[in-house]
């Protein structure tokens, strides 16, 4: 008998290739010997299924009064901070002033540390970019720090530690030392973009987020103004070949400051807004730390799936080749084209931040205003500005005399800086809450590891051999260009993905609300609204499932149904596209599967669970090898698993390998109960055994029962689920057909048809 495509596998595998069996035509003969029919044939089948599967995954885009500041009435900036306080904004944007002055001071003074340490161009620029590369490491931890505790006790710290790393740059004395410092700072800075962004975010209503974003962002043309005239002030000044080491230690004083002001600062309430916008109201989120965390790879995973994200943030980086490449290329070829000392450098460095001034707050009155009309309209308008900045660079490298230049480079920087007025509020709209903070970092990680880093590089080893206004041409506008086009393209998703993101909220705050309802009700596993997809492939839809403590739930369905996925999604072993996953009601839908397992989810494998070339007791042991019970404990457990499998016993020292099927399934068996599950998930146990076998194993589940233990069992056969399971469900291609008594089930002829329901149980 053919076996039905099998989604549970990867794409790519021989066996999801449909054969087309529909088409009564193909089993003519002359029909199966004309190639150009066979192909036709094959296309077209082809093409439905493309069709199904684009039906099937099609995602329901809310009307715009459904969508979170889509819509509203407008609001000023008055009355935005009115609504959140005016401290964390102040304080943040202070914040954003003074994190540019060690870095504009660092482009402005590179000449001076390059004569100081004596290093080629290549080299000091990829030492200094490499506080960038810091910044996304720190980043990372941060942000993840960030999600689970109060951000207002990161800030303080992080702006210390800064202020100490920016000292120390003043006290370097070569390469080495110097390189040191610049990834001590980046990491004490590393907490603008996650922490900052998201606090704000939480902070400040969605109709003026742009507005309140604007206002925050002002504080980076303010510090590149201000910044370079005081580095080159100070160094002038202070005079002689160490000159510059007097703008680091000047410039360590006012994060000093801030960080103690930032003590004041309230932590706000997670996604309160968004809770406000759809629901009308706020209700308790889970505190902080009660859901299992979410690492950065499960983050990334998860945000991939993100459309609107994933382009922004492969464009940003795309980007970051000219962000890093063109100031420092610009200071060297102000000092050896035009012979510019440190203090004209410094003036000349803040007039190309000039136009941002006045760019960053029209862009945030306009972005306002075209989110709340169309918010795909503010990603492709802050797409095009990047396009613009590019082309303007381009343009502005043809000229030799300096004010022309300026004048053009200026002009790019408003671009994009009006740009990035529109990157937060995307993100705060499209990012799932729990991993918000994540989402802000991997802004960072894409502009300064995917192109900031290899940027510099790349443009010093073209500014040694032909000069910075060659590199700044060849690196800077493509990168702009290009990265503009990738996010202008996102634009067409946001819609979609601010659908996902209300859909998600909406469904938590129901659970919270049926759980405060009923506390005594609630599932040991919850699955609501997964969808999950290998690749571009779709293969579960809106799958939902409950299990009450004690109870054998049947997954049942055909091959390639969807049932072994959907345990690889409550496993952990994959990243669902969308929806929840509880464990006592605590949600670890994003939680690694080494902390599932921890928190009681063990999976047993139908087949191939052991490792051949270990003994039984062996493979017993290995299984607690990362755990932390004591000697004594471990024993006891193994003793246990020889009482429920007795033929285990009997062979303890023999390789699991020369074990027969069955008893190999045993022992893969007693290796997940050496855990002491909370919930025992059972993929295909029966698979390919003897019916004695299969009853032997039915025997250890009945006994399991008894014990309270839950499981869910996935099953072909009908059969061996009703003999175990009270309830069972069923899925077909993807979807869960059928949630009930497993009686009922096999009462409804319409599923039962696709079961196996032959007497061996298999």
């Amino acid at each position: 008998m053919d076996e039905p495509v099998d989604m549970d596998s990867p794409p790519g595998d021989p066996a999801q290739d449909e054969p087309a069996l529909e088409d009564p035509g193909l089993n003519q003969p002359d029909e199966l010997d004309d190639p150009a029919n066979l192909a036709s044939a094959v296309f077209e089948e082809e093409s439905k299924r493309l069709a199904e599967q684009a039906a099937k995954s099609e995602v329901v885009v809310l009307p715009d009064d459904l969508l979170p500041g889509v819509g509203e009435a407008p609001m000023t900036l008055r009355q935005g901070i009115q609504a959140g306080g005016a401290s964390m904004l102040v304080v943040l944007f202070l914040l954003n002033v003074i994190d540019e002055f060690d870095r504009v001071a660092i482009a402005v003074l590179l000449p001076d540390l390059q004569d100081a340490f004596g290093v080629s161009d290549t080299v000091i620029l990829g030492i200094s970019s490499f506080g960038g590369v810091a910044l996304v490491l720190g980043a990372v931890p941060l942000a993840w720090l960030a999600d689970r505790v109060k951000r207002t006790l990161i800030v303080p710290v992080a702006t210390a530690g800064w202020a100490v790393s920016v000292f120390l740059t003043g006290l370097v004395r070569n390469p080495f030392q110097y390189f040191w410092t610049r990834v001590l700072t980046g990491a004490g800075q590393a907490n603008r973009l996650p922490v900052h962004s998201s606090l704000l975010t939480d902070t400040y209503p969605i109709p003026a987020r742009a507005r309140i974003f604007a206002f925050e962002g002002m504080g980076r043309p303010i510090g590149l103004l201000i910044g370079p005239v005081l580095a080159g002030a100070i160094a002038s000044i202070a005079g002689g070949d160490d000159g510059w080491r007097w703008a680091f230690y000047i410039f360590a004083i006012p994060p000093v400051v801030l960080a103690l002001v930032s003590l004041i600062l309230k932590e706000p309430p997670r996604a309160g807004n968004e809770q406000q916008a759809i629901l009308g109201e706020q209700y308790d989120m889970p505190p902080i730390g009660s859901d299992l965390p979410v690492s950065m790879s499960t983050a990334f995973a998860r945000l991939k799936k993100v459309k609107t994200f994933y382009f922004l943030a492969v464009g940003v980086g795309t980007l970051g080749f000219a962000l890093v490449t063109l100031p420092s290329q610009l200071n060297l070829m102000l000092k050896d084209e035009y012979g510019y000392e440190a203090f004209q450098r410094g003036w000349v460095t803040s007039l190309v931040w000039l136009a941002s001034l006045v760019a960053i707050p029209i862009s945030g009155f306009k972005f306002d205003g075209m989110f709340r009309e169309d918010p795909a309209k503010m990603v492709r308008t802050a797409g095009t500005l990047i396009i613009m900045s590019g082309v303007l660079v381009l343009i502005a490298m043809r000229f030799h005399q300096p004010a022309i230049m300026i004048f053009g480079i200026s002009l790019a920087n408003a671009c994009t800086s009006a740009s990035f007025v529109a990157a937060a509020p995307t993100i705060g709209a499209v990012a799932p809450y729990r991993m918000r903070a994540q989402a802000f970092a991997l802004l960072p990680v894409f502009i300064f590891l995917m192109g900031g880093f290899m940027g510099s590089i790349i443009a010093g080893s073209i500014s040694d051999a032909h000069g910075e206004r060659l590199a700044i041409s060849i690196v800077a506008p493509p990168a702009s260009i290009i990265g503009g086009l990738l996010v202008a393209y996102g634009s067409r998703y946001i819609k979609r993905d601010i659908s996902l993101a209300v859909s998600e909220l909406v469904e938590e705050q129901e659970e919270i609300r049926r759980m405060s309802e009923h506390p005594d009700d609630i599932p040991v596993l919850q699955v609501r609204g997964l969808d999950y997809s290998y690749g571009p492939v779709q293969v579960l839809f809106d799958c939902g499932l409950e299990v009450r403590r004690g109870e054998t739930l049947a997954l049942l369905g055909t091959n390639g149904a969807g049932k072994s996925t959907l345990l690889r999604a409550v496993s952990g072993l994959g990243v669902p596209d969308r929806g929840a996953i509880r464990l006592n009601g605590r949600t670890i839908t994003y939680a690694d599967a080494e902390l599932r397992f921890k928190q009681g989810i063990v999976q047993v494998r139908g087949g191939a669970g052991v490792f051949p070339g270990l003994t039984v007791e062996e493979n017993l042991l290995a299984t607690m090898l990362s755990t932390k019970e004591e000697k004594a404990e471990i024993y006891r457990r193994v003793e246990r698993v020889y009482d429920v499998f007795g033929a285990l016993r009997e062979k303890r020292n023999q390789a699991a390998g020369d074990l027969s099927g069955g008893q190999q399934q045993m022992l893969a068996f007693g290796m997940g109960l050496m855990h002491e599950p909370e919930v025992l998930l059972i993929d295909e146990l029966s698979l390919g055994l003897a019916p004695v076998v299969v009853q032997e194993l039915l025997e250890v589940v009945e006994q399991l029962k008894e014990t309270g233990l839950t499981m869910i069992i996935v099953e072909q056969s009908l059969n061996v689920a009703l003999s175990v399971a009270e309830r069972a469900v069923f899925m077909e291609k993807g979807r869960v057909r059928f949630e009930g008594p497993a009686q009922e089930l096999a009462e409804r002829d319409d599923l039962v048809r696709a079961v196996f329901l032959g007497a061996e149980g298999g």
